[in-house]
């Protein structure tokens, strides 16, 4: 039964793909079999993982539209373990295409359902907002991943993030769970960022992970080649990072299971 986590943030420009990205290539290099769900319009983790996102003709937006079947969508073993359920621009159409349809916040749930057997973890990477592309990502998920970084308005729209959370356990998908909450961006050299870490353990009442993600250039440069961070430099402190973070989340699923 695999493990479905949904990596969520209205902020933009939090670390929500370089996570998706790079802890789903972690766990595969544990050995764990992923899929990574990319159903954010911008395509980032789909080009993240190498895949030309222009030149695609099925990827999530068919799959939401009912034009393809899940397995159609699916591009297989892009790295060890890892395979990918692509997205591209054409995706922000599909918010205005799915009006009047019927239970719409289940679409992507119903499609899993099919496939979710086959993988030991499902990571999605949801767009940078609340719309109805992050709502069945959470009607999907088993638990929400929060990357938050380490800066001065870390806080803002947490509160309204965990909100929807709720909403949708209340109403939607009452197996949800706050899996917790990453900090990326850390830098160990300023007050900031050990004051925002100190701020929100204290202030949110939500498991947060032990793993700080670092600013490193490494985990900057690794998708313009196409490839996660344990492929593009396995020594980088980035990379080390998300192996950590990976072993983290792999201890905490063996815990709910036991």
């Amino acid at each position: 039964m695999g493990r479905i986590i949904a990596i969520a943030n209205q902020k933009g420009g939090v670390g929500k793909t370089t996570t998706s990205i790079n802890l789903s290539a972690c766990l595969a290099e544990k050995g764990k079999k992923v899929l990574v769900i990319d159903t954010d319009p911008q395509g980032n983790t789909t080009s993240g993982y190498g895949i030309d996102k222009n030149n695609l003709d099925n990827t999530i937006y068919e799959l939401v539209l009912g034009e393809c079947s899940i397995r159609d969508c699916i591009i297989k073993n892009v790295i060890d373990n890892v395979s990918v359920l692509p997205s591209n621009v054409n995706l922000a159409a599909a918010e205005i295409e799915l009006i009047g349809i019927d239970k719409k916040e289940y679409i992507l749930k119903n499609e899993v359902d099919y496939i979710k057997e086959e993988y030991d973890f499902i990571i999605i990477d949801c767009p940078p907002s609340l719309n109805m592309l992050t709502i069945n990502s959470m009607t999907t998920a088993d638990s929400v991943l929060v990357p938050i970084q380490c800066e001065y308005y870390a806080l803002e729209g947490l509160s309204q993030l965990i909100h929807t959370v709720n909403l949708v356990k209340e109403r939607l998908n009452p197996e949800l769970e706050m899996e917790g909450v990453v900090f990326t961006m850390y830098d160990s050299r300023t007050n900031l960022s050990m004051q925002v870490v100190e701020n929100v353990k204290e202030n949110l009442h939500q498991k947060v992970y032990e793993t700080l993600i670092p600013r490193n250039i490494r985990l900057a440069e690794a998708p313009s080649y196409g490839i996660p961070i344990n492929k593009y430099d396995a020594k980088s402190a980035g990379a080390e990072a998300y192996m950590n973070l990976a072993d983290e989340i792999i201890e905490s699923n063996n815990q709910d299971k036991g």
